[in-house]
């Protein structure tokens, strides 16, 4: 039978693949919101408010790079807010005792013992993410109360300030940690065996096993990672405030969960970038930043941006199904 050539596909152009792309999609999107709110606000586009916004990006960003990892695996971590509030008392209760460096190693270790606890009760005994971390959520804010004897530890050393405050090349130090620990774990996920394994887990673990690839421990290593990106994280915003507080850290699993699923990552796991993730967390920064420069009320804005999050992931499925079609 002959083969009608009209029904063969025609080969995508070079154009329609680079438009295609994910992060492509984000960064349009995160265009379209700046110029949108540039417009409401004329102050939306001056360079300290810029600036301003690059600040506000990094502590959610830094979360953000690890809650990538565990989505990518189909995980999820609830605990990474009340694991950042515990790491920093940790840290604030640390300067007390030794220098800044090896405070913020405790922390940061501590962080990621959590996270290992997290991902082997997880990959090893078979237990829910939802649940494990949701236990751990609960324990870590418990524990940072009755380490810090219910009450801010104020007494960091000024020399913390200069973590945030030394600017390289008129870049401040926490913004350009940022982009270089995204440059890392973008590289880490497209060009290493172990980035591949992590999209194999989160894609077919079964047959990623049966590959002979090591899915015990790509899919611990994620809890890892966010549990001490979370412990760096908060150490930031310590840096600004010069205090540790048990508080520190609530809801920011919402938000870092939020900034990953709009940067276009599937809970599902297998699907997602470190790019698209960090035009996530700009796209959700630029949100919050927008609204209180139009006035709106902090009671509204939740209401506000969760609209705009579950509106930006429908057109997003939309898009995706058209293109995949």
């Amino acid at each position: 039978m002959a083969t009608n050539i009209l029904d063969r596909q025609a080969p995508a152009s070079p154009l329609k693949k680079f438009a295609q792309r994910l992060e492509v999609r984000m960064l349009l999107l995160a265009l379209l919101i700046a110029v949108c709110l540039s417009l409401l606000s004329p102050y939306f586009l001056t360079k300290s408010n810029i600036f301003n916004l690059l600040d506000q990006s990094v502590v959610i960003g830094i979360v953000a790079v690890g809650m990538t990892f565990v989505i990518l695996t189909g995980g999820i971590d609830l605990s990474v807010g009340s694991v950042a509030g515990l790491t920093g008392i940790i840290l604030g209760l640390s300067l007390q005792h030794v220098p800044i460096v090896p405070a913020i190693a405790i922390a940061v270790t501590a962080g990621g013992f959590i996270g290992l606890i997290s991902g082997t009760l997880i990959t090893v005994f078979g237990l829910a993410p939802f649940v494990v971390t949701l236990g751990v959520m609960a324990i870590g804010r418990s524990l940072a109360y009755i380490f810090s004897g219910q009450t801010a530890i104020s007494n960091i050393p000024d020399a913390m300030q200069n973590i945030v405050y030394t600017n390289f090349l008129g870049i401040p130090s926490n913004v350009l940690f940022l982009l270089v620990l995204y440059a890392a774990a973008w590289g880490y996920l497209t060009y290493t065996k172990g980035g591949r394994t992590i999209y194999a887990v989160g894609s077919n673990k079964e047959a990623a096993r049966a590959a002979g690839l090591n899915t015990t421990f790509y899919a611990i290593l994620p809890y890892v990672l966010s549990g001490a990106f979370a412990a760096v994280a908060i150490t930031f915003s310590i840096s600004q405030l010069l205090s540790a507080d048990p508080l520190m850290g609530n809801q920011m699993e919402l938000d870092a969960i939020a900034a990953v699923v709009i940067g276009g990552a599937s809970l599902y796991g297998g699907r997602g970038s470190m790019i698209g993730t960090l035009f996530g967390v700009f796209i959700m920064v630029m949100i919050r930043n927008g609204l209180n420069l139009m006035g709106v009320s902090p009671f509204w804005q939740g209401t506000a941006i969760g609209t705009i999050i579950i509106l930006a992931l429908l057109v997003e499925r939309l898009v995706s199904s058209r293109i995949s079609r």
